[in-house]
């Protein structure tokens, strides 16, 4: 730089030399079109060659751009940050490489994120430094696949059971002395993958659990999904039997983790009963707030211990020194646990085991899958209730000898017990609608039109929950014709139940008494 100087030095001393450039730079400071040499001159009120020479001593220092436009050169201001800057206070990882790939410069961060000192890797190939993420096959690729432009890959690297993401920009350098070379800059993306992948689960498993079939093990379908959630965790699912206020344990993961327990513990621990009592009052005095948050119970190191024990948490199902030797010999120093449970009632229970040295990073989408977990289990509880109540209903109305039949609000027969196909000699594959029943029942147009006009007439003066008894002439399927006493009745949902009582013989009776008696009255 001196020896430039000295070379267009023109007579103009040392101090005037400085302070013209301090000038140059404050006049192209505000001026972000750039100046020609002659404008800066004009500007300054000084020779154009002056102007020339400090211009080009700006520009090797890197203080002031220039382009070309047509024979004009355009001087700007340069707005360059120092690397040495760039490097101390961005938050992202940063490597830069020479020709060979020898690393001559990394930032504080890159050393602290990578757990290495600079003497360790100044001077040495990324290759030779086998350095975590930019060493791996798939970032040495994006490296030497580099030609002009500048490359952006995503990476992944795996470091036990835990996976880290990275975008990793390969941009091109130029060093001062002309030499080529690349700059790698890394920003962890982690927490960003994490969270499109992790909402990516729950949309999908919300799916999955809505349409799951009843016959299907939901509680396997939480323990393999919460492995897929948390790779290399060892997790568990216990039911919870409100009646005789006890947990069983339902499924667990992985299978070496079951043989494991089974070869310590001396048998199946899945389908194990744990008897609890009351959960609410001492010396558990949990409520639904506590149940329904992940929890940690720390076991090993000894000093950290929370406060259960495996034991305790086992509630005395596994002796005590048989706890001990299971944390030993499966190397298990937490437990995560959180309850399964929705509105006022517990379902179960999950448990996340992890090493000492692990802990549980995605808590929010853990605590969220168990939620749609327990709604499921809560609406599959609902629905076999339902169901177990809708059996129990037609076994009453199938075994009573009374024909009935259960008609839906848009007229459809979804239902007739053995006394209805009896009595009438029809099945429901004859009278699936209303409209065909009458049809059968009441061939003749006139008779039938009489019928459904009663029907109508009936139904709509009675209102809900009021039988509405009238008694019809019906043509049965053998062609006899029964008088036959309807007993309808319109439940809370619109569907309506029937009963149907044969009273053919009763009139008859009644008819030959009266004819009986008017003989008598005559004589």
């Amino acid at each position: 730089m001196e020896r430039l100087i000295n070379q267009f030095d023109d007579g103009i001393p040392m101090q005037e030399e400085h302070d013209l450039q301090n000038r140059i730079l404050r006049t192209l400071r505000f001026q972000p079109k750039g100046m020609t040499i002659t404008d800066v001159a004009k500007q300054l009120g000084v020779t154009r060659n002056s102007v020339s020479k400090h211009l080009e001593i700006l520009q090797i220092a890197g203080k002031v751009d220039v382009r070309q436009i047509g024979n004009a050169k355009l001087f700007s201001f340069a707005q360059r940050v120092p690397i040495s800057a760039f490097l101390c206070f961005t938050k992202n990882l940063i490597l830069i490489l020479d020709a060979d790939q020898r690393i001559v410069q990394v930032n504080d961060q890159c050393l602290r994120h990578l757990r290495r000192s600079k003497d360790d890797l100044i001077g040495r190939t990324i290759r030779e430094a086998a350095l975590p993420v930019v060493s791996t096959p798939e970032a040495l690729a994006v490296i030497e696949g580099l030609e002009r432009e500048q490359v952006i890959a995503d990476i992944r690297y795996q470091r036990e059971s835990d996976e880290f993401f990275y975008q990793m920009q390969v941009i091109p350098t130029t060093f001062e002395d002309g030499e080529k070379g690349c700059t790698l800059v890394l920003e962890d993306i982690t927490e960003r993958k994490r969270y499109t992948r992790n909402m990516e689960f729950l949309a999908r498993t919300a799916m999955e659990l809505v349409d799951m079939p009843a016959e299907a093990d939901i509680y396997r379908y939480i323990v393999d999904r919460l492995i897929e959630l948390i790779p290399g965790a060892r997790v568990y699912v216990e039911s919870y039997d409100e009646v005789n206020r006890q947990f069983i344990l339902r499924a667990l993961a992985d299978h070496e983790f079951r043989d494991r327990l089974r070869e310590l513990v001396g048998r199946d621990v899945e389908g194990m009963v744990f008897p609890i009592g009351n959960l609410y009052d001492d010396p558990y005095n949990e409520t639904m707030a506590s149940i329904s948050v992940v929890r940690e119970h720390i076991f090993r190191p000894a000093s950290e211990a929370t406060k259960y024990s495996l034991y305790e948490i086992c509630l005395g199902q596994i002796p005590e020194e048989l706890c001990e030797e299971i944390l030993d010999r499966l190397d298990i120093g937490r437990l995560y646990g959180v309850g399964l449970a929705w509105e006022s009632h517990i379902y179960g229970i999950i448990g996340i085991f992890f090493p000492p040295c692990r802990e549980l990073t995605n808590r929010r989408a853990v605590e969220s899958f168990i939620r749609q977990a327990s709604i499921a289990i809560a609406r599959r509880q609902t629905e076999d209730r339902l169901h177990r109540s809708e059996r129990r209903l037609r076994d009453l109305i199938d075994t009573s000898p009374i024909a009935a039949a259960l008609i839906e609000s848009d007229g459809r027969y979804t239902y007739l017990n053995g006394a209805f196909t009896g009595l009438f000699g029809y099945t429901l594959a004859d009278i699936p609608t209303g409209k065909d029943w009458f049809w059968l029942a009441f061939p003749d147009p006139a008779r039938r039109n009489e019928a459904i006009a009663a029907w109508k007439t009936d139904r709509e003066e009675a209102g809900r929950g009021s039988p509405r008894p009238r008694t019809f002439l019906v043509r049965c399927g053998d062609g006899a014709e029964r008088l036959i006493r309807f007993r309808p009745v319109e439940l809370s949902d619109g569907t309506e139940y029937v009963t149907y009582e044969d009273v053919t013989e009763e009139r008859r009776v009644h008819g030959v008494l009266l004819g009986e008696i008017a003989g008598l009255r005559k004589k």
